[in-house]
C-alpha cells in the first residue's frame, strides 16, 4: 500500500502520522519507534527524514493538516497509519478517539 505513495504523499502521511502521536502532547518511545519503522518502510531520503525528525520534535501545526490534501484513493492507508501510531504505546485517551474519529469523518469513512 505505501509503494503506491508518491514522495509528497509519504511526507503527507508521516506528518499526519507525527500529528497523531503528538495528539496527548507526549510523544512516547513506542511511538517514536513506529514513525522510524516508518520512515525505513517508505524508504525517505536523509533531506526527508531531517523533516520528519524535526516533527517528531516540535508537533506538525494543526493548520497545517488538511484532510482534504488526502488523496481519495490512499485515505484508508492514512486513517491506518494514524490509528495505529495512536495504539502504538499501548494506552489510547479520550482526546486521541476523538482525533481519529474526526479524521475518519473527515475522511469520508
Amino acid at each position: 500500500m505505501f509503494e503506491r505513495l508518491s514522495r509528497d504523499e509519504r511526507l503527507l502521511l508521516l506528518k499526519f502520522v507525527c500529528a497523531f502521536a503528538w495528539s496527548d502532547m507526549q510523544l512516547e518511545d513506542a511511538e517514536r519507534r513506529f514513525i522510524e519503522r516508518l520512515m525505513d518502510r517508505l524508504q525517505l531520503s536523509a533531506d526527508d527524514r531531517a523533516e520528519v525528525e524535526h516533527w517528531l520534535a516540535i508537533a506538525p501545526a494543526p493548520g497545517d493538516l488538511d484532510p482534504s490534501k488526502i488523496p481519495e484513493a490512499h485515505r484508508r492507508t492514512f486513517l491506518e497509519a494514524a490509528r495505529a501510531v495512536t495504539y502504538a504505546d499501548g494506552s489510547v485517551d479520550d482526546e486521541e478517539r476523538e482525533q481519529l474519529d474526526h479524521l475518519k469523518q473527515a475522511l469520508g469513512l
